[in-house]
């Protein structure tokens, strides 16, 4: 069975593919006991669609493979800290646990910035959330993508 680090791996090469896409390069993947079961990376700009952040998209591909829109017993390697509304879909899905690697200190819903996951208690759901792996790594990739955008 693969490791966190190696599903984390596997959300950078989908954030590369996003950067590739002239998008912010996030990725996403949801795992289910040991199998992929949901891809995301971000298109918002592609898609027209505001809401179409990685986390959202992999949750939707999870929900059409599984067909069922709640996810429980998931865990979804996002490679940025996902922002207020990710969290209110990961809420909402009944994803267990959430590992990010980049903290996002704008509009991070992880702790950074809102304490959503898993702290604030008047959700009917809890998910468990922490952050760090790959963080470096999945930092310099966005550090870098808008470095090149200025």
């Amino acid at each position: 069975m693969p490791s966190d680090e190696e599903w984390m791996r596997r959300a950078l090469v989908l954030a590369k593919q996003a950067a590739a896409a002239g998008e912010v390069p996030i990725g996403a993947v949801l795992v289910r006991e040991g199998e992929l079961v949901g891809t995301g990376w971000n298109r918002p700009i592609t898609d027209n669609d505001p809401s179409a952040h990685a986390e959202i998209l992999a949750l939707r591909d999870a929900g059409r493979r599984l067909g069922n829109y709640r996810l429980p017993g998931t865990c979804l390697y996002v490679t940025l800290e996902p922002c207020p509304m990710c969290a209110g879909a990961i809420i909402q899905a009944r994803v267990e646990r959430v590992l990010f690697a980049a903290a996002d200190p704008k509009s991070g819903a992880c702790g950074s910035v809102f304490d959503l996951l898993p702290a604030d208690a008047r959700f009917n759901h809890r998910t468990d959330c922490t952050g760090g792996l790959l963080g470096d790594e999945c930092g310099r990739l966005l550090r870098d993508f808008f470095r090149s955008r200025r």
